[in-house]
């Protein structure tokens, strides 16, 4: 058996004790007088024993005390040592500090139960108040060593419970703002995308038109169209910009978020940009009375219409594309339905990122709303087309001063 390599503070406490122990005796320093049975000698038994335990007191503590109270029974029937005496009290104190739970907590009581049955018993036996010494004695060098290591047990495990939930909180605020930052990324991503996608695709498209006709009117006119969307992508990108610098600052207020006012000039829009691909735009807003909409449903609701929109100018088949916003106030819901001619074509006539109905879908989840999107059967009869594109989505009205970022 290979015992563990004792920490060098309890090296020091073994020497320390050791050399206490052998200067006392060298004075015939002793504890128990000189009425005692076995010789003077004998006493450097108990002490070299409890000296050696002092090496375990950390790394085997019930061992250490258990054979550490042979060797100071054993003691008893010697002159005596102080230094025995006293390291068997740290015998104890370390046994309750780095023993077991259990041994902490039993430790303790047996010491007390210890005390108290000496002091009666010697109160008995001696039928003298002077026996009440010997008590004393025995609770300084159990009962006592025991509670205080007791008491610096608890204290540490309160510090390292402390420690440890200040470490997860910080961990806790790290992924706090790691998810925040995170969330604030993807806030980003879909504003830049949703105000600047539309104005690109038109550019691309009818810079396309203007490629491949040779006419100068048409090609006038796509140049005009892409200059409008340009100043309008640049002033977009401004106000993005400029929200982004004041968030920092907070010295400015922020500039006002598109609102469903806007739909008829959105859809106005649209409808240059997708004459030349034989596109029309009809919109439909069946909202009745003054009703004012929560600021955050509102932009949900103008990005959604915009995003299928521009989806609409780069994959729809020639033909109507219906915009139709409608508000149901029994279920406290604003939906939002576009319809557009859905076909097989070779290609998109702008590319673009994937991203359109990724970010939708992400605006009506935090508004805690149901989005769909995909083809659905069209109207019957009247040359439409029986397959289309449909993108709905219901944005519960916010109640209870909930604030939601669309």
């Amino acid at each position: 058996m290979t015992l563990p390599r004792p920490h060098r503070d309890d090296v020091l406490i073994a020497v320390t004790g050791l050399l206490g122990g052998l200067l006392l005796w060298s004075f015939d320093l002793h504890t128990n007088g000189y009425g005692a049975p076995l010789p003077g000698w004998v006493t450097l038994l108990p002490l070299t024993a409890m000296a050696a335990l002092e090496l375990l007191r950390r790394t085997m503590p019930r061992t250490a005390l258990l054979v550490g109270t042979a060797a100071m029974i054993s003691d008893l029937f010697t002159p005596g040592s102080l230094a025995t005496v006293m390291m068997f009290a740290d015998l104890v104190y370390a046994a309750v500090l780095y023993g077991s739970p259990g041994a902490a907590r039993r430790i303790p009581v047996i010491t007390g139960m210890l005390t108290i049955a000496v002091t009666i018993g010697f109160l008995a036996w001696l039928r003298n108040p002077g026996a009440l010494l010997i008590g004393v004695v025995t609770g300084l060098v159990s009962f006592g060593p025991a509670t205080t290591g007791a008491i610096v047990r608890n204290h540490r495990e309160a510090a390292d419970a402390a420690r440890l939930r200040a470490e997860q909180t910080t961990l806790l605020a790290e992924m706090d703002r790691a998810q925040a930052v995170v969330a604030e990324r993807a806030r980003m991503a879909r504003e830049l995308h949703d105000m600047v996608a539309n104005h690109l695709s038109a550019i691309a498209i009818h810079s396309t038109a203007a490629l491949s006709l040779d006419d100068e009117a048409t090609t006038r006119q796509a140049l005009g169209v892409i200059r409008e969307n340009s100043v309008a992508g640049l002033a977009e990108m401004r106000r993005l910009i400029g929200l982004l610098r004041d968030s920092a600052g907070g010295d400015t207020e922020p500039a006002a978020a598109p609102t469903l006012a806007g739909l008829e000039a959105l859809v106005e829009q649209a409808r240059t940009n997708g004459a030349p691909s034989g596109l029309t735009f009809a919109l439909h807003d069946r909202r009745t009375g003054a009703v004012e909409l929560p600021a955050p449903v509102e932009l949900a609701a103008y990005r959604i219409v915009q995003e299928s929109l521009t989806n609409a100018l780069k994959h729809a088949e020639a033909g109507e594309v219906r915009v139709t916003v409608a508000l149901d106030d029994a279920a406290r819901v604003l939906a939002v339905d576009v319809v557009s001619p859905f076909g097989r074509r070779p290609g998109p006539r702008a590319p673009g990122s994937g991203a359109g109905l990724v970010g939708m879908e992400e605006r009506v989840a935090l508004l805690g709303g149901g989005f769909a999107a995909g083809p659905a059967r069209g109207p019957e009869g009247g040359g439409g087309p029986r397959t289309v594109w449909r993108v709905r989505a219901t944005l519960p009205l916010l109640v209870d001063d909930k604030e939601f970022s669309a």
